[in-house]
This record gives C-alpha cells, structure tokens and sequence, in this order.
C-alpha cells in the first residue's frame, strides 16, 4: 500500500490532474451557486453553455489527437443526450434553490438508485454487505435533508429528479459504452452537441429571451465572464476525470471525490454561510459512513475477483 501512495505521489502528471479535478470539480459548484444568487442567470441557458463549451473543448482535444472521434448513429444516443440534458439541468436546479450541504448530500443517492437500477432492470447482483451501506446513506440524506432549516419542497424535487435521471445515465452510459465499442470521450464528443442542440429547443418555452433575466438581457460583463468561465471549469471537469480514470483507476477517482466531497459540504457552509444544526451533521456523517463502507467492500471484491483469476491454473491445448 506505501509503494502504490508513493508511485501514485512520486507522478508529477498524476498530482497535475488530481489537483485541477479538485480545482475544478469544487469551483464548478461554489460558482454556479454565485451566479445564481448574485446575477439570478437562466438555468437552462447556463447549461446550454456548458454544453457548448464543453464541445468545443473535445473538438480542439481530437484535433491536438488526444483522442480520436468515432462515427455513431444518432439515433443511438438520442435517449443517452436527453437523459444527459435532465441530469445537468436538474443538478444545477437543485443547486440553486438547496443549500450546498443538502445539495450535495442528495448527489450521493445517486449510488443507492444505481444499485436498485441495475437490479430490478439488468438483473445484476450485489453482495449483502454492499446492499446494507445503502442505509446510512440513505438515513443520512434523510436526516440532513428533514433537518435543513432552509428545507423547500421545489429544491427536494429538483433534486429526487437530479438523482434519479443521473442513475439512469451513468447505468447508460455504461451500457453504451459496451454496445458502441466507445470511451467517454468519444461518446461524450457526439452527446455534447446532440443535447446542446436539445436545450437550444426547450430553452425559450422555459425561460425568457430578453428582458430582465433572458438569454439576451441586459448583462453586464462581469456576468457574462462568470458564466463563460462556469462553461471552462465545466470542461475541465469532464475532462480530469477521463484523464485521472484512464491513468489510474475508477477506485482512485471515487476515493478523491469523498475528499471533495467534505471540502464542498464545508466550503457551502463557510462561504454562503449556510446554517448547520446537529441533526445535519449526524445527517453528514452517516451518509459519509456509508460512502466509505460501499467504497471499501467494492474494493476487496475487485481485489478478491482479481486473485481469484490469478489463481486460476492456465488452460492449454493438448
């Protein structure tokens, strides 16, 4: 375990894309929250341009060959873009109107409905103990949740729906990337204008065109450089964690995102002076107890299945 921390520490391109995920992964959120209670910008166009930059970003990576594009039927991805739109939108619509703590606190039920997903639907098993850390999450989002003084109806939906359509497009994703032949980036390379295109469709039936709060409002530069600079950091979230993942492993990405996750549930806290009461706390705690417990007993399986294939004696012809 001491030579992997210290092969892992001892990388200097390692350390670089660790450190811009984390950068960049807990700006997204504290800056998207800014914009929406200090310019009050459209929600839905905010994520219209994060989509478009984050394409543009994949465009000038395939042309520098950091990877390279494959051709895919639209008809293919077409549900994979639109659950791709719902969980953005929905996220950034549980942001703005929950407080950074229940925020992301409700992103980890993401794990719990992935599970029961997989289950009912694709008939994947789960071991007992992997299905029991789904109750102090959940207890604990509960808990938090029930106790949040600034506790709204509109932001709990909003987040239910951000849960569940994010279930729905990890397990999606997955499946996609089995049934194309593709990685994430070249899906995500033909999702980004596909569901940009989608959003550009809806955007005028849900939110104001001029005016006061349209697309093409009176903005003032400041606003309109914040939410340029949203779209940048939202790229280079997307693009760490294909970077950390094919340099590492999906276990290492997920046990730096419960590091993040702690430093966003404080910074919510001490930047928008977001109130904390004991039964949130308790409400943080366990949920995190039951991160780490699920993160765990998924990494002695992996290590079990691996030795168990190691242990099997070679097979030849005779």
């Amino acid at each position: 375990m001491a030579t992997r921390l210290t092969d892992l520490f001892g990388n200097t391109r390692i350390i670089t894309g660790l450190l811009v995920n984390l950068f960049s992964s807990i700006c997204i959120v504290f800056l998207n929250k800014w914009i929406y209670v200090h310019y009050g910008f459209p929600n839905m166009t905010l994520t219209l341009v994060h989509f478009v930059v984050t394409w543009l970003g994949l465009f000038l990576c395939q042309k520098m060959d950091i990877f390279a594009p494959k051709t895919l039927q639209p008809s293919k991805i077409i549900l994979l873009a639109l659950s791709f739109c719902g969980f953005v939108v929905f996220t950034n619509l549980s942001l703005q109107n929950n407080t950074i703590g229940t925020y992301q606190l409700a992103k980890a039920m993401t794990t719990p409905v992935i599970i029961v997903v997989q289950t009912v639907y694709y008939r994947k098993t789960f071991s007992t103990k992997i299905k029991l850390t789904v109750v102090p999450i959940t207890l604990g989002v509960i808990l938090n949740s029930y106790y949040d003084v600034r506790f709204n109806l509109l932001g709990i939906v909003f987040a239910t729906l951000g849960v569940l359509v994010t279930s729905l497009y990890q397990v999606w994703v997955g499946a996609k990337q089995h049934e194309l032949q593709v990685n994430s980036m070249q899906l995500l390379y033909y999702q980004a204008p596909m569901s940009s295109a989608f959003l550009l469709l809806f955007v005028p039936f849900f939110e104001p065109l001029t005016g006061e709060g349209g697309i093409f409002g009176p903005w003032s530069l400041q606003a309109l450089g914040m939410v340029l600079l949203s779209g940048v950091i939202a790229f280079l979230v997307n693009l760490s964690i294909y970077w950390i993942i094919g340099n590492t492993s999906a276990v290492t990405y997920n046990m730096f995102g419960h590091f993040k996750f702690c430093i966003t549930l404080l910074g919510g806290y001490m930047l928008f002076e977001d109130p904390l009461s004991l039964n949130q706390g308790l409400g943080i705690v366990c949920t995190l107890v039951g991160i780490l417990a699920y993160t765990h007993f998924k990494l002695a399986e992996q290590e079990e299945g691996k030795s168990r294939l190691a242990q099997r004696p070679n097979s030849s012809p005779v």
